[in-house]
């Protein structure tokens, strides 16, 4: 049993995840448990698999009607993730991060089940710290969790990501010509997520005036929210070296053609760059919990292996940046050559999928 979601952040590593089970055995079953009304409701079923939602919800920032509802949502999903268990009777249960992961984790640990997390980030949320006392396992993408998690418990194995996205490097003819590329040009993939980040597509309008002089050109995922007006905006510009899709279908291709990634630091994003070993500018997000995003930069800026920019600093710096960048290989060098020093793990769902199969037959201790 697959638990989590809320994110493709969570949802694409818990897929990675149940196909390399699947991969190991076909007559593993699965189920996943998500919460009603996110992302992974959709991509769940997309990917072959069944899911059940919970009604979980997290408590908004703001003062809201809504939030005095969390509570009773809160134990209606408790109750329903016993149910599930008793009538699933899963051999382990697996938390992949979000508000549906916590629910069934934390039932599944009275209940006797075996237990793992994912933890994608390199800053755990308390819930996964207040967990982690109770699960049997926990699987990790950054070195140094032990300052969060007891150490007996931790296994660095990276983070899963999607196995296609390995295919397109190094670069090839086939992400030139998907794109409509011109081979002598560097290539900037700027990816603001699959609803767009509107820090990242401002950076990129700023940017638009120079490509030529710089010899430029753009796969730009703006995210399905800004899609119609930004390809307004683009066609006006008169730019012909912009390729703008709202979500870019063949992850693999972008990120062999891509010279240097301008990103958001959401945990997949990071582990991508990692594994891949492609230069990038990160852009964290400010609006997510206990800053996340700035953390998991850092687990590559504090060792040069990346650029860091701050949110409200990046649309007015990212034309200097990129203009050295572009006009100085020697850092980009650099860059690529500190992230070969970094961890990471191209295999991580299979042996993440080793290490929950390990569990399962370790026998009935839970902890």
């Amino acid at each position: 049993m697959i638990s989590g979601g809320g994110t493709g952040g969570h949802i694409f590593p818990a897929i990675a995840i149940a196909n390399a089970l699947m991969e190991m055995n076909s007559g593993n079953e699965i189920l996943f448990v998500g919460a009603k009304g996110k992302m992974e409701m959709e991509k769940v079923p997309e990917a072959g698999y069944k899911i059940i939602g919970l009604p979980i919800r997290g408590v908004q920032r703001k003062l809201s009607i809504a939030n005095l509802k969390v509570p009773f949502l809160l134990i209606q999903s408790l109750i329903i993730s016993r149910k599930t268990i008793k009538d699933f009777k899963p051999d382990i249960a697996i938390g992949v991060g979000g508000y549906a992961s916590a629910a069934l984790l934390y039932t599944a640990t009275f209940m006797g089940v075996k237990t793992l997390i994912q933890e994608q980030n390199s800053f755990p949320g308390v819930t996964n710290k207040i967990l982690s006392k109770r699960v049997n396992r926990i699987c990790v993408s950054f070195a140094n969790m032990d300052r969060f998690f007891p150490k007996d418990k931790i296994r660095l194995l990276g983070n899963p990501i999607r196995k296609d996205i390995l295919k397109g490097v190094p670069k090839s003819e086939e992400s030139f010509d998907h794109f409509k590329l011109d081979p002598n040009r560097k290539t900037i993939l700027a990816l603001g997520g699959s609803l767009g980040a509107r820090t990242i597509n401002r950076c990129m309008m700023n940017l638009l005036p120079v490509l030529d002089e710089l010899n430029l050109q753009v796969i730009w995922q703006c995210g399905i929210n800004s899609a119609d007006k930004l390809t307004h905006k683009v066609e006006d510009s008169g730019f012909d070296d912009v390729h703008l899709l709202p979500f870019i279908k063949r992850m693999d291709l972008a990120y062999a053609a891509a010279d240097i990634v301008i990103s958001r630091a959401g945990a997949l994003s990071v582990s991508e760059i990692m594994t891949l070993k492609k230069p990038a500018i990160l852009i964290p997000s400010p609006n997510v919990a206990e800053d996340h995003q700035t953390k998991n930069a850092r687990a590559l800026t504090d060792q040069g292996a990346a650029i860091l920019l701050e949110d409200k600093d990046a649309p007015e710096k990212i034309l200097g940046l990129i203009t050295e960048l572009v006009s100085n290989d020697q850092r980009i060098l650099e860059i690529k050559t500190r992230l070969e020093g970094v961890y990471s793990n191209a295999n991580s769902a299979m042996d993440i999928a080793k290490e929950i199969e390990s569990l399962i037959n370790d026998g009935p201790d839970r902890t």
